[in-house]
């Protein structure tokens, strides 16, 4: 194992402000529409959901939104976080290619989720919310919305996706640590949740049916708020300062990336790291590759459908324009949690619908493969859903190496798997498999949208 070349930023440069690409994209985002009506929503009507000033960053077209202070106060507990040039897995892969990852893996909780958690209990704190309610795929956000929670004294109920209840339950232990009550989902405790195991008693669930109880649950209870962890506008908005700390980062080195990637389930790590160099692109023609890591069992962006859906199994939420495999579509119990959701968030669904933003889908031996050679070469333990965006960066190292062109590749780490290492053993064991999604379970789940879209 070759050592690294952390490049660190100076804690006074951290950003002071998130970016909002909203402003810059040549096409902007259709509007939300009321899951009744079929109208363009009412912000006010989305307040009974979501905290007030969040809602005001999700419609807002403003560039430059300002970190409040006693957010950033927490934010330095952890960053600005290490860009990391990857001299070890370049050397394994003998290629041309620079090699570098932002690791948001040394934050308090392992990923880079804390980074909208804090800024998401801030504003409902600040509001006068007393209750949170969440959902959690792999339990990445249930942990850093817990801790963020703790700090502000709010409580917390997380319905944690019951497959990764019972795969991850250290995280489980995580979240009770910081006082949140965490809930396998599908359950009993919600209409959305006793409806869906009527129909399939051994159901093990899906964002999509967490979505639905969180929401639920939310709206049944007074001084109570709903908080997202992916997908909408607010929350990738939070996540650019990961990209802002990498750019300042890139040119301390004299260095700038040619390809940027990040793994996707709902948008917030990849637009994370990726938005604030399609900036470059959009306002000053920089030519730039922006890949989204998907799991080949979840595949929205490379074989979905760009249409109006719910965020939501159940159909509480507003309809979002998104790349889409239907809300009911019932993902695979792939190691990789978090990226087990039915659609993709708005801001880069559109983008990709734009041609500005690649995708590719990756099987979960092939990911699995390239955390292990990660792991080997640069002393990391990858999380599950980060080897998604490890295996893209090795598919681009090696064109380099077959073509004999330099190339500056950029990913996001955006968390460790040391919580994940029962997957790793049925990896090396053998007993783990890929899932394969069929063309007709697809056209069969899509079909079922109402074609708001024509």
């Amino acid at each position: 194992m070759k050592t690294t070349k952390k490049i660190l930023l100076p804690e006074n440069e951290m950003p002071e402000a998130w970016y909002n690409i909203v402003a810059d994209m040549p096409n902007k985002p259709l509007p939300p529409l009321h899951p009744g009506t079929k109208q363009p929503i009412n912000p006010s009507e989305l307040e009974a959901i979501f905290g007030k000033e969040l809602v005001k960053q999700e419609i807002s077209t403003e560039r430059w939104i300002e970190i409040p202070d006693e957010v950033r106060d927490l934010y330095r507990i952890y960053r600005p976080t290490p860009l990391v040039r990857a001299s070890g897995l370049e050397k394994a892969l003998d290629t041309p290619a620079k090699i570098y990852f932002k690791n948001e893996s040394v934050s308090p909780v392992g990923s880079h989720k804390l980074n909208s958690a804090i800024p998401q209990a801030y504003y409902n704190k600040i509001q006068g919310i007393k209750h949170l309610t969440t959902e959690t795929g792999a339990g990445q956000w249930g942990c850093a919305l817990s801790v963020a929670c703790q700090h502000f004294g709010l409580d917390l109920k997380v319905y944690m996706v019951k497959v990764s209840y019972e795969q991850k339950p250290y995280r489980k232990s995580i979240m009770q640590t910081f006082g949140a009550q965490v809930i396998p989902s599908p359950s009993n405790t919600t209409e959305a949740g006793r409806k869906i195991l009527a129909q399939d008693p051994n159901c093990s669930g899906s964002l999509g049916i967490a979505i639905s109880e969180a929401v639920e649950a939310a709206i049944m209870q007074p001084d109570t708020r709903y908080t997202l962890g992916s997908v909408l506008n607010h929350v990738i908005l939070h996540q650019t300062i990961i990209g802002l700390e990498a750019e300042k980062q890139m040119q301390m080195v004299g260095d700038y990336p040619d390809v940027v990637i990040g793994c996707f389930g709902g948008g917030s790590n990849f637009s994370g790291i990726t938005f604030p160099f399609l900036r470059h692109k959009l306002t000053g023609g920089k030519d730039i590759k922006l890949i989204a890591a998907e799991p080949a069992s979840c595949p929205k962006l490379t074989r979905g459908t760009f249409q109006y859906d719910f965020g939501d199994t159940v159909g509480m939420t507003p309809l979002l324009p998104m790349y889409t495999l239907g809300h009911d579509f019932q993902p695979a119990d792939i190691h990789a949690g978090g990226l087990r959701y039915h659609g993709a968030g708005t801001l880069v669904s559109q983008l990709h619908k734009d041609g500005l933003v690649d995708a590719v889908a990756i099987k979960q031996l092939d990911t699995f493969a390239a955390g292990i050679l990660f792991a080997r070469s640069e002393g990391i333990i990858p999380a599950p859903e980060s080897t998604h965006a490890i295996a893209a960066a090795i598919e681009e190292a090696l064109k380099a190496k077959v073509e004999g062109k330099e190339k500056t590749i950029l990913f996001n780490l955006s968390g460790h798997g040391l919580i994940d290492m029962t997957a790793y053993d049925k990896y090396n064991s053998g007993e783990m498999t890929n899932f394969e999604v069929t063309d007709d379970y697809i056209k069969e789940t899509v079909g079922r949208l109402e074609k708001i879209l024509k």
